[in-house]
């Protein structure tokens, strides 16, 4: 057998092996385990859709926009809120963070969010995605309630246990959470080109841009 017969069945046999195990691998050759990595765990994960949509976005200047904005977000409020131990309910702390995160997404309508729940690693990966999801959805029906539109928001990714911010197997308040993020734009906004980006960007939210009090010194 030639040298490039035994190549090519080395090849096929790895690619089989792959096939069963749930490996794949990523257009720049890392290894990506699709069956225990979440969904969206890699934007370019060698496929079609995700890179042309990420194209897409940066070929047009989106992408930058929703990177910025997002940490906008992240540095004018809180995105994160915690919850009790086994539990959705959002408390009066979690509350108040997300009033907040409602009074800014109100004064940005163009944009869309996307929130993602987490818990810590006590219990079962199913059960922990499924507390995960309930969280998230919490913190959707609470921001529904102060007068965002449902459908600029998101709940539908759940990283369960996945994700800790602290990495114990004890209860963690700090791995139970939900993070709120900007996922991109409404679809009956148009292309924000032409100088509307940068508006959009330097765009004042009303309490980032509130004066403080002097202080006597």
């Amino acid at each position: 057998m030639g040298a490039q017969k035994k190549t090519a069945l080395v090849m096929a046999g790895a690619l089989a092996l792959s096939a069963c195990s749930g490996q794949d691998y990523l257009a720049d050759g890392r290894l990506f385990d699709s069956w225990n990595q979440e969904a969206g765990a890699f934007i370019d994960e060698g496929q079609f859709g995700n890179p042309t949509m990420q194209n897409t976005l940066v070929m047009t200047g989106r992408r930058n926009v929703v990177i910025n904005l997002n940490n906008r977000f992240a540095q004018e409020v809180t995105p994160m809120v915690n919850f009790a131990f086994d539990s959705a309910r959002l408390d009066a702390e979690a509350q108040a963070i997300l009033r907040k995160q409602a009074d800014w997404i109100k004064q940005f309508p163009e944009v869309r969010f996307k929130v993602y729940g987490h818990t810590d690693l006590v219990g079962s990966n199913a059960y922990n995605k499924r507390l995960g999801l309930r969280r998230a959805r919490a913190v959707v029906n609470y921001l529904v309630r102060q007068g965002i539109s449902r459908s600029r928001l998101q709940a539908v990714v759940s990283f369960g246990e996945t994700q800790p911010l602290i990495v114990t197997q004890d209860r963690e308040r700090r791995n139970r959470r939900t993070v709120t993020e900007v996922s991109g734009f409404v679809k009956r906004q148009p292309a924000y080109l032409n100088g509307k980006y940068a508006e959009l960007i330097f765009r004042e939210y009303v309490a980032s841009a509130t004066e403080n009090p002097a202080t006597s010194p």
